[in-house]
């Protein structure tokens, strides 16, 4: 079953989170991920969306998005994401 990750991202610092990007994609390629939508101005239909960046991502099963997530390669990544940034990430189950 197909899981999604779902991230809410308070940029603070640009540049720092730049390292962050620098390095996302090759990592992240090796876990069979796909990136479905990165958008920093998303059309908000009801409440209130304060992030500076809204990121859907789709896996294979949530073993794969988790594999991910927690390798040493990714966390160590994500320091720099950690440093300059604030976000909410959710994984959820598809339906098939």
């Amino acid at each position: 079953m197909a899981a999604y990750l779902v991230a809410q991202i308070s940029i603070d610092d640009r540049e720092r989170y730049g390292q962050y990007e620098a390095g996302f994609m090759e990592i992240f390629m090796k876990y069979n991920g796909r990136l479905l939508a990165v958008d920093e101005a998303p059309q908000v239909h009801e409440g209130e969306w304060s992030y500076t960046r809204t990121v859907l991502i789709e896996f294979p099963t949530t073993e794969d998005a988790n594999a991910w997530y927690e390798s040493d390669e990714y966390q160590a990544l994500a320091v720099h994401r950690k440093a300059s940034s604030d976000a909410n990430i959710i994984l959820i189950n598809g339906l098939q």
